[in-house]
């Protein structure tokens, strides 16, 4: 209550009502008015290992929309204005260059880049980091590795360059193998290096040298070369040292080569139509591995080349549209001549599928557009997509076909027309149901690769069953992990995938040895919570708080690390499973 004296009092009274209004919160006077969206971003750019700040690092949002650098203390801004409709803008400072951002413009995700730290590219880890209002942001930039070295030779004649060439072990599908990552010359003084490589497993190789080119060679004359050399100093792919990288390490790789002499090698190829050529695998017998090249001549209608002494398998590749293959085992003892490569019709490999689906499986509608454009509809149970990749360590081939189920049909057929000869893993994927069985003459190809022969064909058959278990359950401490540090999948494209609402928490189930389950990785809710369909069979279940891309599941020596982590279970068809799980730390 006022004591009125005078219009004084009254004044100073309401001032301070005011003023004391102002300093309460929005909600007590305005329960609904809807939070305003913060005018800034502003965060800070680390090094992954060591934990300072990185400046002078670039910072942009999806698409390059905006865009500015962090100062010499790591830490970067973007101020925004609200106050017109117009077009987005940023200066290089991350303040709008004339105050005008809408709120629908702003960035969804940030991401930084520097020169000597990764940038997400070739499977490189993404820096790409979610943006919460009100919160400032932590980007981490995981710093390249190196491998350094010298190439010697035993002569001090400055060398030509010699190509070095890097493999990286990788895992597919759960299945490790070799790719390359990359060739380089050396430089005049036999140095090479390989920048921006991310943590993993290497090996490193010299690719052949000659001496002289053999067409220009005196008649008769010895031709000597230095064969393929392997860090460090091994004898071959298979007994070639492991290179272990993490996070910007630096390793230096030295390798001499040794003098020796080549010899000429002829193999006549039968079956080339006129004028026509191909590429060619040459390897050592055995491990097998890379290093060593010949050429087709086809205007001799022969390989030709030079190779020092020792036994080698050739493999011609590059001839998809011929629809033709061969392979050769050949001898070199001073030369390798009378050996005759017969190329031969790539052979077919038919995959016949049926269902053994309850009733209650309702078909769905799709259309087919055939070659003239004319549309089709058609009822369907399921389809399928069957991929054959190559179990062998270098080769990269991998077909792919795909087949409809029909109501009313109980088998459906597809075919792979021409497949390279080799062994191969079969991969099915169908939209309904689930795979009960994969053979091939009665071989499980589930726990063995498919064998193509030469010259011949090969039969699949796969039953889908659609009697699948249901898991619930939650994950303990996967809500925590939402927030600046929690990193977000990129698509394809760059896009971000996923909604603001998911947790970067990655389940895997992972049949046990012998399991008639089916590999599945699950992303986990917000709140912790999961639900997945599987078909029955044993499981090892594991949650981790990021994607494992090289969890080698196939690999039972390798899966043994995970002993007496996370939860087994096991599954009966239409069974339901309530679980709660601890999260794997991702260095386990």
């Amino acid at each position: 209550m006022f004591v009125r004296k005078n219009g004084i009092v009254e004044v100073l009274a309401w001032a301070a009502l005011l003023f004391s209004a102002q300093l309460l919160p929005p909600s007590v006077f305005a329960q609904d008015a809807p939070a305003k969206p913060a005018d800034r971003i502003n965060g800070v750019v680390i090094n992954s290992v060591t934990r300072e700040p990185i400046a002078r690092a670039l910072v942009v949002s999806e698409g390059d929309r905006f865009a500015t650098m962090t100062d010499n203390s790591g830490r970067f801004e973007f101020a925004f204005a609200d106050t017109s409709p117009g077009e987005p803008a940023a200066n290089g400072s991350g303040r709008p260059a004339s105050g005008n951002i809408r709120p629908s413009y702003r960035p969804y995700t940030l991401t930084a880049r520097k020169p000597g730290y990764l940038n997400g590219q070739d499977e490189q880890p993404s820096s790409a980091q979610r943006v919460i209002d009100g919160k400032e942001m932590e980007i981490a930039l995981v710093p390249e590795a190196l491998i350094v070295g010298h190439v010697a030779l035993p002569t001090s004649e400055p060398p030509d360059p010699i190509e070095v060439e890097l493999f990286r072990r990788q895992v597919r599908n759960g299945r490790a193998h070799w790719v390359s990552a990359g060739t380089q010359s050396t430089r005049s003084d036999g140095e090479f290096r390989f920048a921006e490589l991310p943590a993993g497993t290497y090996k490193l190789l010299t690719h052949e040298l000659r001496d002289a080119d053999p067409k220009f060679s005196a008649s008769g004359g010895q031709v000597y070369g230095y064969a393929p050399a392997y860090y460090p100093n091994a004898s071959g792919f298979s007994s070639a040292g492991a290179i272990e990288l993490t996070p910007g390490k630096t390793v230096q790789a030295n390798l001499s080569l040794v003098r020796q002499p080549y010899f000429p090698v002829i193999v006549p190829v039968t079956n080339v139509p006129p004028g026509r050529g191909f590429g060619l695998d040459v390897s050592v017998q055995g491990p097998g591995g890379p290093g060593y090249s010949l050429e087709y001549d086809y205007q001799k209608q022969a390989i030709v080349g030079l190779l020092p002494n020792g036994n080698y398998q050739l493999r011609t590749i590059n001839i998809d549209e011929l629809g033709l293959s061969g392979e050769a085992s050949i001898t070199v003892h001073g030369g390798a001549e009378g050996t005759v490569l017969p190329l031969a019709t790539m052979p077919a490999v038919r995959v016949n599928v049926k269902d053994e689906f309850t009733s209650d499986v309702r078909a769905f509608t799709s259309t087919i557009v055939d070659n003239q454009g004319r549309q089709t509809t058609q009822q369907r149970r399921f389809d399928v997509t069957v991929t054959l990749q190559p179990a062998d360590d270098f080769r990269t081939e991998e077909p792919s076909a795909s087949t409809a189920g029909h109501p009313g049909t109980e088998t459906e057929s597809t075919q792979f027309d021409r497949v390279m000869p080799g062994r191969y893993w079969v991969e099915v994927y169908p939209t309904s149901g689930y795979v009960a069985s994969v053979t091939a003459g009665g071989v499980d190809l589930r726990q063995h690769p498919l064998v193509v022969p030469s010259g011949g064909s090969a039969s699949v058959d796969v039953t889908l069953r659609n009697d699948t278990a249901s898991i619930e359950g939650v994950v303990e401490g996967a809500s925590s992990l939402i927030g600046p540090a929690a990193p977000i999948s990129l698509g394809p494209y760059g896009s971000a995938s996923g909604s603001s609402s998911d947790s970067s928490a990655r389940l895997y189930f992972i049949p046990l040895a012998d399991s008639a389950g089916r590999f599945t990785e699950q992303n986990v809710h917000h709140d912790g919570k999961f639900s997945v369909s599987l078909p029955p069979g044993e499981y090892r279940v594991l949650a981790f708080p990021r994607v494992q891309p090289n969890l080698e599941y196939h690999n039972p020596v390798a899966m043994r690390a995970y002993d007496g982590k996370g939860q087994v279970v096991r599954l009966a068809g239409g069974q339901k499973e309530h679980l709660q799980l601890q999260l794997v730390p991702s260095s386990d």
